[in-house]
């Protein structure tokens, strides 16, 4: 590839990392994309390697996006029924403000299910737990775009 075409993969890898910090793009899956397309421009054998670790650190970063905020909610007394209610909000919210709302109908849905459980001053508690994890989640998939990004610039650098 070109350095024009490298810059263009450069870019679209930028947008999915910013697309991670403001959840309007499905970002680590756009840096994911982005890598692809150029391991199938390129055809070399590290790049290709570069492509399999990319898609292997972005199943590994989503399911611990999901896996690793959730435990902690679990462990700081929030209960499963409160953090499906606010996953079904955040799957609701994704579609009414388009993918922002996501993370906002969780955070949401935490503090009407705990409200109604435990009352206000206790959903106060839950719904910080619950800001804490949505950060994490985040701070989990931009380690894993950000990973991406260092593979493939290493790859073109040194290539």
């Amino acid at each position: 590839m070109d350095a024009a075409g490298n810059i263009a993969v450069g870019l679209i890898i930028l947008l999915g990392l910013v697309g991670i910090l403001v959840p309007v793009l499905p970002g680590l899956f756009l840096v994911t994309g982005a890598v692809l397309v150029w391991a199938l421009v390129e055809r070399t054998g590290v790049a290709w390697g570069v492509a399999a670790a990319a898609v292997g650190v972005t199943a590994i970063g989503t399911f611990l996006k999901f896996a690793v905020p959730g435990r902690r909610l679990t462990a700081s007394g929030v209960p499963g029924s409160t953090i499906w209610f606010a996953g079904a909000l955040a799957i609701a919210g994704f579609f009414v403000i388009p993918v922002a709302g996501g993370p906002l109908g969780f955070v949401v849905g935490t503090y009407l299910a705990e409200r109604r459980r435990v009352g206000p001053e206790a959903a106060g508690r839950s719904t910080s737990d619950s800001l804490k994890a949505v950060a994490m989640a985040i701070g989990i998939e931009l380690a894993a775009g950000l990973s991406i990004a260092g593979l493939w610039l290493a790859a073109v650098v040194l290539a």
